[in-house]
């Protein structure tokens, strides 16, 4: 089924610099903006242990500054 809608013409222009190529529908650039934004999966059980871990490690002072990283790669 298609539909029509109204858009303000600002939102049409957004949409405009959106297109991947000059004719991708709105539809298709719509679509791809609403596919970007759903989250489809939670976290898994081990991905969660290792944010905890990682929180855990923060709290007990267990991190390196920015300087010690760039000093220990060898980076300016």
């Amino acid at each position: 089924m298609v539909t029509t809608i109204q858009l303000e013409e600002k939102v049409k222009e957004r949409l405009d610099e959106m297109k991947l190529h000059p004719r991708e529908t709105y539809s298709k650039v719509i679509e791809r903006l609403v596919e970007d934004n759903v989250v489809e999966d939670e976290l898994s059980p081990e991905a969660i242990k290792r944010i905890e871990k990682s929180l855990d490690d923060i709290k007990k002072g267990r991190t390196y500054s920015m300087e010690e990283v760039r000093k220990k790669l060898g980076i300016r």
